[in-house]
């Protein structure tokens, strides 16, 4: 069977989504977050680390100043502008034609706004909008592109004994609220991608239960972002520490996937490129296959 299209709108970009995953690089610029805080933390190794990803063959570079990890406290907003937007203005400058997009990793609305001025096209938001009464309008003025992800309570309270009674269920349920609210607030639902969340508030067992059920989040009929990259539910089963968990990083990206995901947001890009590459093949393959 072909593998639907699903096309995403961000400001002038529009990426169209089909056998091949987009690869969303992950470009941390901080001291603390949990797999590579401190490598890129200074302007200029997080634009040579960006650099590289668009090297490599990233689609999207995903540029972050607030670490997200399980306990981490909020970080200001002159703080976190002072990281992400010289990074930005950088890359923007450096990338022309078919390089990658750029998206901000935040939920301030400050924020996502100087760095849609300064070259970013998606905005990246772990309250899938809802942090920051600011955010909806910033993102409309902008005509940018949105991830809205489902996270269960703060960052740094998260993991405390999560609960759900349908993981899936009550994710997705959330999910589609958001697009319905946002909808009506006067966002263009093609501009709007969903992420379920992938250890944020959840347990390995939850994260197991959502990536095998996300074709009930593909069914609301947007891309749909996965970050499994290094995360702790992949050491939980391999007994392995975060800078030697890449096999089992390409192995639950590549089930989701196949499972309907149609973005992987990574750390290791090359590597994330080859297998989505590959995994185009094969799917083409298998149509003519079956006729």
């Amino acid at each position: 069977m072909k593998t639907p299209v699903v096309s995403w709108q961000c400001g002038a970009r529009t990426f169209r989504i089909g056998a091949r995953p987009l690869v969303m690089g992950i470009l941390n610029v901080t001291p603390d977050s949990f797999s590579d805080g401190g490598r890129h933390a200074t302007t200029e190794a997080a634009v040579r680390r960006g650099l590289e990803m668009a090297a490599e063959g990233a689609d999207i570079i995903d540029v972050g100043g607030e670490s997200t990890r399980p306990g981490a406290e909020p970080v200001p907003e002159t703080e976190e502008m002072a990281r992400v937007i010289p990074v930005i203005r950088a890359l923007a400058k450096a990338f022309t034609g078919g390089a990658p997009a750029l998206s901000v990793d935040t939920r301030k609305a400050v924020t996502a706004d100087a760095a849609l001025g300064a070259g970013a096209v998606i905005v990246n938001d772990v309250t899938a909008l809802a942090g920051d009464p600011e955010m909806v309008g910033t993102v409309r003025r902008h005509g940018a592109g949105a991830v809205l992800m489902h996270m269960k309570g703060e960052p740094a309270t998260m993991q405390r004994a999560p609960h759900y009674d349908d993981v899936t269920a009550e994710v997705s349920d959330y999910l589609a609220g958001r697009l319905a609210a946002l909808q009506a607030a006067g966002l263009d639902p093609a501009a709007l991608a969903l992420d379920p969340g992938i250890g944020f508030g959840k347990t390995a067992d939850h994260n197991l239960k959502m990536l095998a059920g996300l074709p009930a989040l593909v069914a609301l009929g947007r891309p749909v972002v996965v970050g499994v990259s290094r995360k702790k539910f992949i050491g939980v089963i391999t007994g392995r520490d975060p800078d030697a968990r890449m096999a089992g990083s390409l192995a639950a990206a590549v089930w989701s996937a196949f499972q309907g995901a149609g973005v992987w947001r990574v750390h290791d890009v090359k590597e994330s490129v080859d297998a989505a590459r590959m995994m185009a093949a094969l799917r083409e393959e298998m149509v003519e296959w079956t006729g």
